[in-house]
């Protein structure tokens, strides 16, 4: 199959030195962190790696366009759809509104997966329209699942806890509220680091917004700025039945490994369930690499015994129009061993020929080691935006928090810097996003091809690119690719509208007062910079 024969190009061609690099960091993180207790997350454990083998790819032809990432099809399910199902949201006021309105028409599932619910009246207002919804007549089967963070939704006094806490109480037999807790922080650790900086140690990350058969993906969160100010990307997948399944119990899975919020405000695990930071960490760890990974596989061989059945037949899936666009789901969890999503990837990055274009953006400039080599090691064309100081999240907080903006800029520095030294500053070009009163959170990946003015593929979800993504916390996007010319527009429409308020970054950049970052921030970074 394609796979083995691209994995085979990756070692062999100009990401080689890159691969061996990553390598290099990888010891260097389990072997050489520094002891230094400057904040107590610097103590945490490595995550011990997980023996278990997934099964083998199954060979399978299937009828489809012979686009040029067929490959990720044999390590994920494949969905092929209509691009007409596809509508790509472009403010968070309208992805609060179309939440909202697919909350108020949902009949038989509400499942939502975030870090976090905020605890603002437009929260308060999505949680009455999910109230409103269950209290209807015509939806007396619906039932809704929520997952979030338990660090981060439990943070404070009136949390993302207090704010479900009424809804479960009322409905205890068709609402499920579960908390993922990070195996990684525990015993000592748990008890030594305080409230918000232990969510450094490892997150549920994941932004799924599911109803009925519509899958919304993003990367924001469930709170008002989200909704109001701060950018981000968001995807609305309609009428996509199996993709909507798949995500269901992806988000299902994960909940069957995360504490049970209960109506009294205590936490309890499923029956039969490791504890998550109670119980033996390699079990807890295996059984949940497990729960995942049965949801992953059972997925790819139903959509590849489809694709087989329809190719042999000659007749396409009844009551299905031939696709033209093709969404495979990507999952990063690396405390349970799973690294789906970096595999796909690097791969991407590493295949990204001579000519090609990759549009990247994140707000959390911070890129591992490891994706740092291959964009400075390979052969494509790279346009990278990220946020100025000004639209970090963080710009502005209290604390040792309000210098993470300083440290952000002292990593794009160096990078610019290593850019500069490798001549590679006209090949891979940096843009700040700037919008004043905003905040910066859009994530993602659009490849334009060689010779084309459109992208046919592109990266959407939470990952930031950085290590907390790729090692500590749960992610999950899609790698979404179409033939069709229209859908490639609007996937040009939308990266044109970020690109557009963005600046080019130039060494002048680093000279503006703005830009300035203390002796102590410079120190700090290399120490903390896998924590934020």
């Amino acid at each position: 199959m394609a796979a083995p024969a691209v994995l085979w190009r990756r070692i062999r061609g100009p990401g080689l030195m890159a691969l061996l690099a990553r390598l290099c960091d990888r010891n260097r993180d389990r072997g050489g962190r520094t002891p230094l207790f400057l904040l107590a997350p610097l103590v945490a454990p490595s995550v011990p790696p997980v023996t278990t083998q997934r099964p083998p790819p199954l060979g399978c032809v299937c009828p489809r366009g012979a686009h040029r990432f067929q490959w990720v099809g044999s390590l994920v399910p494949e969905f092929g759809i209509s691009s007409s199902s596809v509508k790509i949201l472009s403010t968070p006021t309208e992805f609060y509104q179309v939440m909202k309105a697919q909350v108020k028409t949902a009949k038989r599932r509400i499942t939502m997966a975030s870090l976090y619910l905020g605890t603002g009246p437009l929260e308060q207002e999505l949680v009455d329209c999910i109230e409103d919804a269950l209290s209807g007549t015509e939806s007396e089967d619906l039932q809704v699942s929520i997952l979030l963070d338990h660090t981060r939704g439990s943070r404070g006094k009136k949390n993302s806890r207090s704010m479900l806490l009424p809804l479960l109480r009322k409905y205890p037999d068709r609402v499920r509220v579960s908390l993922f807790h990070t195996p990684n922080l525990r015993g000592l650790l748990r008890a030594l680091t305080p409230e918000r900086f232990n969510e450094t140690i490892g997150l549920q990350h994941m932004k799924v917004y599911l109803f009925d058969d519509n899958v919304i993906l993003s990367g924001a969160n469930l709170s008002d700025s989200y909704f109001t100010n701060r950018q981000d990307r968001y995807f609305l997948l309609q009428g996509c039945t199996q993709l909507a399944d798949f995500f269901s119990e992806l988000v299902e899975a994960v909940g069957d490994v995360s504490l049970q919020l209960q109506p009294d405000d205590t936490m309890e695990v499923e029956e039969g369930m490791e504890h998550p930071y109670q119980g033996n960490k390699k079990k807890y760890c295996e059984a949940a690499r497990e729960r995942v990974m049965d949801v992953i596989e059972t997925a790819r061989r139903k959509q590849c015994e489809l694709h087989s059945a329809s190719f042999q037949s000659g007749q396409p899936a009844p009551d299905l129009d031939p696709p033209d666009t093709w969404v495979y789901p990507l999952v990063q969890m690396k405390p349970f061993g799973i690294q789906i999503d970096e595999l796909v990837t690097e791969t991407l990055l590493t295949e990204a020929e001579r000519g090609d274009r990759l549009h990247l953006t994140t707000g959390y400039f911070n890129l591992t080691q490891g994706y740092m080599d291959l964009v400075l090691g390979t052969r494509a064309d790279y346009n990278i935006l990220l946020a100025s100081p000004q639209v970090n999240g963080f710009y502005g907080a209290r604390g040792i928090a309000g210098a993470i903006p300083s440290a952000y800029v002292h990593i794009e520095h160096q990078f610019y810097n290593e850019l500069c030294r490798k001549r590679q500053h006209h090949r891979v070009q940096l843009r700040e996003y700037f919008r004043d009163q905003w905040t910066f959170h859009a994530k993602g990946l659009w490849l334009y091809p060689a010779g084309k003015s459109m992208p046919c593929l592109t990266l959407i979800g939470s990952p930031n690119f950085g290590y907390r993504s790729v090692h500590r916390d749960l992610e999950t996007q899609i790698a979404l690719v179409t033939e069709n010319q229209d859908l490639q527009r609007q996937l040009h429409q939308e990266q044109q509208s970020l690109y557009e308020r963005s600046s080019e970054v130039t060494p002048s950049t680093f000279r503006h007062p703005s830009r300035y970052v203390k002796l102590w921030v410079k120190l700090v970074t290399p120490l903390i910079k896998n924590f934020f």
